[in-house]
């Protein structure tokens, strides 16, 4: 068996940028364990699959440990994938998905997608994440991953986490963020039990960040930075129960596996 298999720089002006994301189209469903392995011999921080079925596009992402319900970098590479390599000629990209459908439309060179907003409820900070960063954080929310809010951007730039920590959690990662000087704020992300112990740029954090920063600046709309080593600018804007994530993506690499 041959399948074609993309590299793509997601969130990223030119190559080296952003996060790295694996796309794998298909013609019909391969066994999820395949699936898996293929994800895990990748070794990116998602492998995205998707099958043409009625004019939509059925996606999903692996992590080299687990299948996950939302991706967004992957998601954005797929599109760029779509529209750049796979002859479509469409507007608009519609998505099938565990999270429900997704849209991503191109606007020049700019991807634009439309994910659920996931609005973070306000808890208790956990004490492994007390236990896992040398600053205190002032808030901690949590949806689909656990949202820790320092008062200085500093805190976020300079975080080293202790990792075992935070494998003690029971959400899907966690998210750190602030306010910033040169952004409307910054954020960083780990998820150690899915194996990344960071994420260079996550695109489904921002449908929890976005609705909670809203909250906090009374603003919808902002200009974001991941400030992970490697680094991506996310443009998102809150549209009532929806989250609009704009990046460019840039093609890496092509090629085929042999299985």
């Amino acid at each position: 068996m041959e399948l074609s298999l993309y590299q793509v720089d997601a969130f990223a002006n030119k190559p080296f940028e952003g996060n790295s994301a694996a796309i794998c189209p298909l013609d019909e469903w391969l066994p999820v364990d395949l699936m898996q392995s293929i994800a895990n011999e990748n070794n990116l921080s998602e492998t995205a699959f998707f099958v043409k079925k009625n004019g939509r596009f059925h996606i999903r992402w692996f992590t080299p440990t687990n299948e996950v319900n939302l991706c967004g970098h992957a998601t954005l590479a797929s599109a760029y994938v779509i529209f750049n390599l796979l002859g479509y000629t469409e507007k608009k990209i519609l998505f099938e998905s565990m999270s429900g459908p997704l849209s991503v439309i191109r606007k020049g060179d700019l991807l634009i997608m439309d994910f659920p907003s996931c609005p973070p409820v306000k808890c208790d900070i956990p004490q492994a994440i007390l236990n896992a960063f040398d600053d205190t954080p002032v808030e901690c929310l949590k949806n689909d991953d656990y949202i820790v809010v320092f008062e200085n951007e500093s805190s976020v730039f300079n975080a080293r986490p202790d990792l075992l920590q935070l494998t003690q959690l029971d959400l899907r990662g966690v998210i750190i963020t602030s306010q910033s000087s040169q952004y409307d704020f910054v954020s960083r992300f780990f998820a150690p039990n899915y194996g990344i112990n960071e994420d260079p740029v996550t695109g489904s954090s921002f449908t929890q960040l976005a609705p909670y920063w809203a909250s906090k600046l009374n603003i919808s709309q902002f200009k974001a930075k991941q400030i992970s080593k490697r680094g991506g600018e996310v443009a998102c804007e809150l549209f009532g129960e929806r989250v609009l994530i704009s990046g460019k993506a840039v093609m890496y690499m092509q090629g085929i596996i042999k299985i």
